[in-house]
Parts: structure tokens; sequence; C-alpha cells
């Protein structure tokens, strides 16, 4: 009798769930050639993941993302087993939502425990930062046609020469990591995590392009670390400095006053004396504010980033999904995936904090000359920017 009646709950809820995937107007024609239910089901969450708030990949971007990782992504042959498009999308909602494991595992379209979605993050974010994934998604630019491509782009949407990317750092906050120092959980001490607001958190190197693309990221550095330490092991350093050492000139960084100017790098003015050097100052903030709204936008659609949620993650496991989130975003880019930012994410300190310029240290002639060069290259792009008003 039990058997009997829960035999027939089950074909109730099947019958109901498939009559309100017919009778759904925007569905309706998506379905009817539909061959089996599963593909109409796994449809189904992908439309419910559409609407939802805060999860930004259409349909056809999150079928393209579960064939992109299927190559990384072991699929178990039990038939208890979670398959590929269900992992997708119990990550995308977690990355979007920033929520708990456990409320995003339990809800109507899913009925998946704790350490299930533990699991299924996990083997996303895995599969997002394999190098034949995240090299061909976040990439700099590699050579001079790409390189004069990025600068193209640049200069008609903001009438800057010369710039090849906008470089800022923004944080991540983190639970407080152990304090037990080893290779596999935490390779700093846990008071290094804390910064200058006085939270445990991860700081990321961004380097963005025109269009909000995301053309570097740098995870690997705790909260307290600051902007130029991260810049100067960055490995897009030595490709734009090889730049200049073969006199390859007119391509150059736009960066706020926390790193130290350079020929490859250029900074605001800290004390405009003109016209001109105050018209410089106006163009590269409204330039490098790129930057700040690629942060933002990266922010509103992985919700997981933002302070409020907190990555309960171990320092390099909660670089890896910076990393991932960074991947999709390039995706979202490409594919024209509407964006939208929540104002006040977070504090904008508009590049008045760890000013460097005037504090630049010079432990050598070699660093001397730089400075020099520097601000060579920036006096000659105040005069032709003078000269376009």
């Amino acid at each position: 009798m039990c058997i009997l009646l829960c035999s027939l709950y089950y074909n109730i809820i099947i019958h109901y769930f498939i009559l309100y995937i017919i009778n759904c107007s925007t569905l309706n024609s998506k379905f009817v050639n539909m061959e089996n239910f599963e593909e109409m089901a796994n449809l189904f969450a992908i439309q419910n993941m559409e609407m939802q708030e805060n999860v930004g990949l259409t349909k056809d971007l999150t079928r393209y993302l579960i064939e992109l990782l299927s190559p990384f992504v072991e699929v178990k042959s039990r038939s208890s087993a979670i398959d590929l498009s269900t992992k997708v999308l119990i990550a995308l909602n977690f990355f979007g939502t920033g929520s708990y494991q456990s409320p995003v595992g339990y809800n109507i379209f899913n009925a998946v425990s704790q350490p299930s979605v533990s699991r299924c993050v996990k083997e996303i974010v895995d599969a997002l930062n394999q190098p034949q994934v995240i090299n061909t998604w976040v990439k700099f630019p590699s050579n001079i046609q790409e390189l004069n491509q990025v600068r193209d782009d640049f200069y008609r949407t903001t009438g800057f020469p010369g710039v090849i990317g906008c470089i800022d750092c923004t944080h991540v906050a983190i639970v407080p990591p152990s304090t037990n120092l080893n290779l596999v959980e935490n390779h700093h001490p846990e008071y290094l995590y804390i910064n200058r607001k006085n939270y445990h958190s991860i700081n990321v190197q961004l380097i963005c392009d025109s269009k909000l693309k995301i053309l570097n990221v740098n995870a690997l550095f705790p909260g307290s670390t600051h902007d130029n330490h991260i810049w100067n092991n960055s490995n897009v350093l030595p490709v734009v400095q090889e730049l200049h050492e073969r006199n390859l000139n007119d391509y150059y960084l736009l960066g706020d006053s926390g790193y130290p100017l350079r020929q490859w790098l250029l900074t605001p003015i800290l004390n405009p004396s003109s016209a001109a050097e105050i018209h410089y100052n106006t163009k590269q903030m409204c330039t490098r504010s790129l930057i700040e709204r690629c942060n933002g936008v990266l922010k509103a659609r992985f919700r997981c980033l933002i302070k409020d949620r907190t990555l309960h993650y171990n320092p390099e496991k909660s670089s890896a999904i910076i990393n991932a989130c960074v991947v999709l975003h390039n995706l979202c880019i490409t594919y024209n995936v509407p964006e939208y930012i929540y104002e006040e994410l977070e504090e904008n300190d508009m590049g008045i904090y760890q000013e460097v310029e005037n504090n630049d240290v010079i432990h050598n002639n070699q660093q001397n000359r730089y400075l020099m060069l520097g601000r060579q290259q920036r006096n000659r792009i105040v005069q032709v920017l003078q000269n376009r008003i």
C-alpha cells in the first residue's frame, strides 16, 4: 500500500510538472520537439537560471559553457551521479548569489546535499582554472596586431591615445585563514590577509580593455599587500617593459597613484600646475574609470565576490574561485550579456590611497632612469591631449 501511494504521488508530481512546462508561453515552442524528459528538465532549469536575479548567463551561453567544460569534468557512470549540466547550474547559482552551499543545494529546482554542492563547485572551479580554459579566455595581447586592436578600441572609446589596458586592485573578502602555514592551505601568515579596512581579503589585480574584458588577473596575494608589490610580481610587467626596450613606446597602461610612474604605466599628476596638466588628469581618470566599472560589473554578476558574502574557503581555493568568475565574466563580455551594476558594492578610493610617485624609492640608477623616462612620456601625452582640444 505504501509503495502504491509513493508511486501515485510521484506520478502526480511529474504530471503537473510537465503540464506547467507545456503551458508556459515563453517555453512552449522550445519544448515541443524535446525527445525525453531529462532534456526537458535540463532546459527548464537553464530557463530558470536566466531568470534568477544574480546569475548573468543566458541559456545559449550556459549551453556553451557546459560544452566547454565537458572535457575537464569527470562524469560518473552510476545512475545516481550528478550530470554535468546540473553541476554547472549549481556552480553558477553559487557564483551568482554568493549564498551558502546548503541553500544552493536545497531549493525548488534542486535537491542536492551540501557535500554534493561542495563537490560540484570544486569540479567546475577546477575546470575553469584549467590552462586550456583560463589561458584562452583571460589573455593579455601577445603580438603587435592584438596590441594595436586594444589600443585602437581604447582611443575610439575614450580619446586617450596609446592605452593597452587599465590596471587596479580590488579586495575579495575571505574568512580568516588557518594560522598553520603550509603549501596546501595557506602560503602566508594569517595577519597578512587583514587589509587596511580591517577585514580579511585577497587583493586581486585586474587589467581590463575598453570593453571591460579582463586581460589579466592576479589573485595570489593577501589583503595587506601593496598594489605596487603585486604589479612588480605580475607576468605582464616584463611584457610591457620589453616593448619599451624595443622602442615600441606608444603602448602603456593607465593606473592610479598607487603605482609608480613609468613609460609603460602612466599615473595622474599629483599636483597639476597648468590647464594642460588638469586636462590630462581629467582624461586619465575618466579612461581609468573603466577598470573601476569592470570591478563593479564583475562583482554584480558574481556576488560571491562581494564583501557582504565572504568566501568561506582557504586562500588557495578562494583564488581559484576568483579566477573562475573572471573567466565567466569574459564569456559574458564576449557574448554580449547585458551588464548591471549594484551601487556601493564597495568603497572606491578613486586612487587617493597609497600614493607612491613622490616617494618612489630610488634604489639604483636604473630605477631613476625609469622614473625620468616615465615623466617624459607623461609630459608628451599631456601635450598631445592639449593640442587636440
